[in-house]
């Protein structure tokens, strides 16, 4: 009989794609929790098999499976993962004013149309605070230290985080006003030009929806770059499915359906902003401070644009 394969040391990515997928228990979800792309979290998970020489998932149509040895490596996994938590506890232990980094993600077009505009009003409350602010599509370890807060489109099902939710929004088809116009009431998918996702977020809801319904329609723009796909809108290219709120603060309207697809456009996504941070950071000062002013004012229609987000409950 031949001798076991000796394990590889993991690093905590791995161990993070693994808790992942073991909890999620299918690979487009935990790729959407980690902010990648499904190809990528399967070739992880072959890595991470190899590594260990370890068999962990049965793939079936209905997702993943655990095999006995990925039960049994579950609440170690777990444990490394409160480790990082209380290994943070320590960074703000002494701190007692509102100074210092936070480091805060968000997605592209959250992060520059509504964040950023609001942080005149949050420095001039919490002078000693700099921010550093990075508009990303891939999901920051809390744990690692990637950032300090995030805002995230998908709640976060482990982990030892804190969670609130912000907004709920609904996302609308919408151009620029004179292709709006000369569009009409839309009839068919087939009368427009569309924008898509890239390949890379085909697994977003958005993409989901363009895909079931937008289908047949080559697009004349695929990006996966948020504010090309605006800029792309607001200069009349074609059409952009996008949160309601962007409506507001760019110069694109809505498209308005036609009876023929009515029924299309009652299925646009709804989907909620959630404000994350690890529990271990959540009263040090510099944090909390950011923490509280995002959720005040995020949470404020009237705050960003005056209309169009749905205040969280």
């Amino acid at each position: 009989m031949s001798k076991p394969k000796s394990p590889s040391p993991l690093e905590w990515d791995q161990v993070r794609v693994f808790l992942a997928v073991a909890k999620e228990g299918q690979l487009a979800a935990a790729a959407e929790r980690l902010g990648l792309d499904v190809s990528t979290v399967s070739r992880r998970v072959d890595r991470i098999e190899a590594d260990l020489g370890v068999h962990l998932f049965d793939r079936t149509r209905e997702g993943t499976v655990m095999t006995a040895a990925a039960e049994a490596m579950v609440p170690a996994a777990e444990e490394m993962e409160r480790a990082m938590s209380g290994f943070l506890g320590a960074v703000g232990a002494v701190e007692t004013e509102a100074e210092g980094v936070v480091r805060v993600t968000a997605p592209p077009g959250v992060a520059d149309t509504f964040i950023a505009p609001l942080l005149p009003a949050f420095h001039q409350r919490y002078p000693g605070v700099r921010i550093e602010l990075d508009a990303a599509v891939a999901y920051a370890d809390l744990t690692r230290r990637e950032a300090d807060l995030a805002v995230r489109v998908m709640r976060p099902r482990s982990g030892d985080l804190v969670v609130t939710k912000l907004v709920s929004t609904r996302s609308i088809p919408m151009t620029s006003p004179a292709y709006a116009k000369e569009l009409g009431a839309l009839e068919r998918v087939e009368d427009a030009r569309w924008i898509g996702w890239g390949p890379d977020l085909a697994h977003i809801p958005v993409a989901a929806w363009l895909n079931k319904h937008v289908g047949s329609v080559e697009p004349v723009l695929r990006t996966s770059h948020f504010a090309c796909q605006l800029a792309a809108a607001r200069a009349g290219l074609g059409i952009l499915v996008a949160p309601d709120p962007y409506q507001h603060v760019v110069e694109v309207v809505p498209v308005r359906p036609g009876k023929k697809l009515a029924k299309a456009f009652a299925e646009l996504p709804v989907e909620d902003l959630w404000l994350v941070g690890h529990r271990a950071l959540r009263n040090v000062p510099r944090v909390a401070a950011l923490w509280e002013f995002l959720q005040e004012r995020m949470s404020r229609p009237d705050e960003l644009t005056k209309k169009g987000w749905a205040q969280s409950q």
